[in-house]
C-alpha cells in the first residue's frame, strides 16, 4: 500500500509540475499579447468604431463584387470567343454549301449534256436502223428477183 501511495504522490507531483509549466507558458503568452496590444492597439470611441466597421464591411462587399465582376468578364470573354467560333463555323458551312450548290449545278449541266448527246446518238441509231431496214427490204427484193430469174433460166 505504501508503494501505491508513493506512485500516486509521484503522479500527482508530475501533474502539478505540468500544470505549473502550462501556467508559466500562459503568463509568457499574456505578457507578449499585452506588449503587442500596447504597441499596436488603437482605442477609439463607439461612433468611430461603428464607422470603421461599416467601412470594413463595405470594403468586403466591394471585394466580393470585384471578384464577381472579374468572373462575369471572364464569362463574357468566353461567350465572345464562342460566338466568334460559331460565326467562323457558319461562314465555313455557307462556303461549303455554295461549293456543293456549284458542284450540283455542274453535275446537272453534265447530265443535261449527256442526255442531249444520248438523244443525238439515239436519233442516229434510228436513222441507221431505218437505213438498214430499207436496205434489207431492197436485198430481199433483189433476192426475189434473182430467184425469179434463176427459176426462169432453169
Amino acid at each position: 500500500m505504501a508503494a501505491e501511495k508513493e506512485k500516486e504522490a509521484a503522479a500527482g507531483g508530475e501533474r502539478w509540475r505540468a500544470a505549473i509549466v502550462n501556467l508559466t507558458e500562459a503568463v509568457v503568452n499574456l505578457d507578449s499579447l499585452q506588449s503587442l496590444l500596447s504597441k499596436k492597439a488603437v482605442f477609439v470611441d463607439d461612433e468611430t468604431f461603428s464607422k470603421a466597421s461599416l467601412c470594413s464591411e463595405q470594403a468586403k462587399t466591394i471585394k466580393a463584387l470585384e471578384k464577381r465582376v472579374e468572373n462575369l468578364e471572364r464569362e463574357l470573354d468566353a461567350a465572345i470567343a464562342a460566338a466568334a467560333r460559331v460565326r467562323s463555323e457558319k461562314r465555313q458551312a455557307e462556303a461549303s454549301q455554295r461549293a456543293s450548290e456549284l458542284r450540283a449545278q455542274d453535275v446537272t449541266r453534265e447530265l443535261e449534256n449527256t442526255t442531249k448527246v444520248f438523244k443525238l446518238h439515239m436519233e442516229e441509231l434510228r436513222a441507221k436502223q431505218e437505213e438498214i431496214s430499207k436496205r434489207d427490204r431492197e436485198i430481199k427484193v433483189l433476192e426475189a428477183i434473182i430467184q425469179t430469174l434463176s427459176a426462169k433460166d432453169s
